[in-house]
């Protein structure tokens, strides 16, 4: 009573149920006894008898109730009259509101989800589950008397979960809407209708995804670290990291830079073969950053020859995005570009600040770097894609607002090569333990 538990003797507690299972209905004190006492032998003044121990046990449950306050017992075990050929008889019904009683205000939330608009009938249907902690009338639901009242109320449940699940779909809420079906068809193996839904819902699922290969949102942040399979140039939401040698050459004439390159892609796709127009921003870029020398034309003489450190980051303007572009390789007067573990890993931990200083806190989209021309041939693509999440998780120590989507984005003869459960299980791992040890061999 009013949160706290009230011991009722067995007979009035079954008393109680039985007017619970009546749902508002006025039922007779003869009812009452035949279905409570379930006696099967006529005594001597047994039409007293029962009527007095119907009696006995209203009273104490209308004491129970008065606990909740003075008068309440009477107010809601109601006493009525029925008219007989026999005379007249007594009666009994509870009087409860929907906030009142479970059941009443399950069923009163069910009926108004069912006439809602989507977003108030999740809501409505939400607080209606919330309520049910188990069968109706549990202690009884296999008596007679309380027959109907279940098969209504776990029907209406049927319905309350059936239409939750097309509320959360129509809401785009796929995720939400996924767990309350798997508990309909667990719950009704025989049931088609409850099977064909999981079935269409985890349909939309896969369709959603589309080219996404893995998706994992980091525990405690609102972060998510992503694979796909697909093209670079096509995430039109998210800025781009590009990779380039220590001269940042853009020359797409395959003699310094190969036109089938990310950088090559980069001049095509972005700057419609302008390499000039993309040298002049890594120029305005670059001007705060002191070059490590200055190659001769003598030992140098195609492509760009001013060198700047492994690790250098510009952030160059596209619309309203930005390409970093990231120098991780040297690009040796014999035009070969070449990079390792070390340079790979030190070009990451710095490409990351500059991500969250100027990437506007929108995803950012990478490709498999070192897998290419710059020949990390000391890792695998699956240690290269390790080296890439683990640099970017660590990052996060520091600031946890890089960017709100790390997406590297594989290409189909990549995603042969690469192993994505155990990119999964180290993502696993740092949120476990924090961000894991590196891959082996990126020391």
């Amino acid at each position: 009573m009013n949160g706290a538990p009230v011991r009722l003797t067995p007979l009035t507690a079954r008393l109680l149920l039985r007017l619970v299972a009546a749902e508002g209905e006025a039922v007779t004190a003869r009812r009452l006894y035949q279905d409570v006492w379930q006696h099967t032998v006529e005594l001597p003044r047994q039409e007293l008898r029962s009527r007095n121990e119907v009696q006995k046990r209203i009273l104490e449950l209308r004491r129970a109730f008065d606990l909740a306050g003075p008068g309440c017992g009477a107010r809601i075990v109601r006493t009525g009259q029925l008219p007989t050929a026999r005379g007249a008889q007594s009666t009994y019904r509870l009087d409860l509101s929907a906030q009142e009683l479970d059941s009443a205000e399950f069923t009163h939330l069910v009926s108004e989800a069912l006439r809602a608009a989507p977003a108030s009938a999740v809501r409505l249907l939400t607080d209606a589950l919330r309520l049910w902690q188990g069968p109706p009338l549990a202690e009884a639901h296999e008596e007679d008397f309380a027959l109907t009242a279940v098969r209504r109320l776990t029907r209406l449940r049927e319905t309350a979960l059936r239409e939750l699940v097309a509320g959360h779909t129509v809401l785009g809420r796929y995720d939400l809407a996924l767990p309350v079906a798997e508990q309909a068809a667990r719950e009704r193996p025989e049931d088609a209708e409850a099977a064909a839904a999981l079935v269409r819902l985890n349909a939309r699922l896969r369709e959603r995804h589309g080219a996404e290969l893995l998706r994992h949102r980091l525990r405690g942040l609102r972060v998510d670290v992503v694979v796909v399979r697909g093209d670079l140039f096509d995430q039109d939401d998210a800025n781009l990291v590009v990779g380039f040698s220590d001269t940042f050459d853009t020359s797409a004439n395959d003699v310094v830079i190969s036109r089938e390159s990310v950088q090559g892609q980069l001049v095509d796709r972005l700057y419609e073969g302008r390499h000039r127009l993309l040298d002049d921003k890594l120029r305005r870029g670059l001007r705060d950053v002191t070059p490590l020398a200055t190659e001769s034309p003598r030992a140098k003489p195609r492509g760009r020859r001013t060198r700047y450190p492994i690790g250098t980051t510009v952030a160059v303007p596209v619309g309203r995005r930005r390409v970093f572009a990231l120098a991780y390789s040297r690009l040796g007067n014999d035009l070969r570009a070449r990079s390792g573990p070390a340079d790979l890993r030190l070009s990451l931990e710095h490409l990351w600040p500059s991500v969250a200083r100027h990437g506007m806190f929108k995803p950012v989209a990478m490709p498999l770097i070192g897998a290419g021309l710059a020949r990390v041939v000391e890792l695998d693509h699956t240690q290269l894609l390790l080296l890439i999440v683990e640099t970017f998780t660590r990052s996060l120590r520091q600031d946890s607002a890089v960017s709100p989507e790390l997406r590297i984005v594989l290409r189909d003869d990549e995603l042969r090569r690469t192993e994505l459960t155990a990119v999964e299980a180290f993502l696993g791992a740092a949120d476990e333990r924090g961000p894991a040890s590196p891959p082996l061999g990126a020391r």
